[in-house]
């Protein structure tokens, strides 16, 4: 068998002609490459989790069942400085010390329903979120009791928002459950501003739910949100 970058010798073997004064190369210490290597690999390791990639374990039932406590999910941190989010995408944010019940607890995941200039509404008569006129078919990630086979209602309380520019209107899967911007506008008494999250507040877009690994998923966008217009 002949190697990579090695030529065959006149007997075919592959064997290299050696002069009798050539000397071995000496090859370097292990022990004193391993720190080295170890510490090339902190560093990597560091750059990937301040800017690329982070693990994110979910510490509650706001996403239930897409998502349940104590899962973990990868979040791309380096997404949205190039692009937007997008209605559909689950993101983790920094959630405003309002939204939060424990301050240092300041780092939520939840679903985008509707974006800047976005007209959210619920809901029309068949009880179902609309954005731009458009209803949502939320079925396929709506909370189900596993126990009464009964599905949350797409929100509990009527809102009438146009969502402000650089803003997003973000719900969690588990509507009777989740804090939210559906129950900070109703806390709120109807404050836009503080039912919703800049978008600046975004640390990155979960993609992939990875552990427990017989739960692996992939995140893509519910269809039901391509369906819905820009706004006018």
């Amino acid at each position: 068998m002949i190697e990579e970058g090695q030529a065959p010798g006149a007997d075919g073997e592959g064997a290299e002609e050696t002069s009798d004064n050539q000397q071995p190369k000496k090859k370097g210490s292990f022990w004193k490459e391993l720190p080295i290597l170890l510490g090339v690999a902190i560093l990597v390791a560091i750059v990937v989790r301040t800017w690329v990639v982070q693990t994110y374990y979910i510490p509650s039932g706001s996403m239930e069942n897409t998502l349940q406590i104590n899962d973990r999910v990868l979040v791309n941190k380096l997404v949205y400085d190039f692009s937007d989010p997008e209605r559909g995408e689950i993101i983790v944010f920094t959630a405003p010390e309002s939204w939060r019940s424990v301050m240092e607890e300041d780092e939520f995941i939840k679903r985008v329903i509707a974006v800047g200039g976005d007209h959210v509404v619920c809901c029309d008569d068949q009880g179902r979120i609309t954005v731009n006129g458009v209803a949502l078919d939320e079925d396929s990630y709506l909370f189900t009791n596993p126990l009464t086979g009964e599905q949350d209602k797409p929100s509990q309380d009527p809102f009438d928002v146009v969502v402000p520019e650089g803003r997003l209107w973000v719900m969690g899967d588990h509507r009777s459950a989740s804090g939210d911007s559906r129950e900070r506008f109703i806390r709120t008494g109807g404050n836009v501003d503080a039912s919703t999250i800049e978008v600046d507040a975004v640390i990155g877009k979960a993609f992939v739910l990875f552990w427990p690994f017989s739960d692996f998923t992939w995140f893509s966008i519910p269809e039901t949100f391509g369906d819905v217009p820009e706004p006018s």
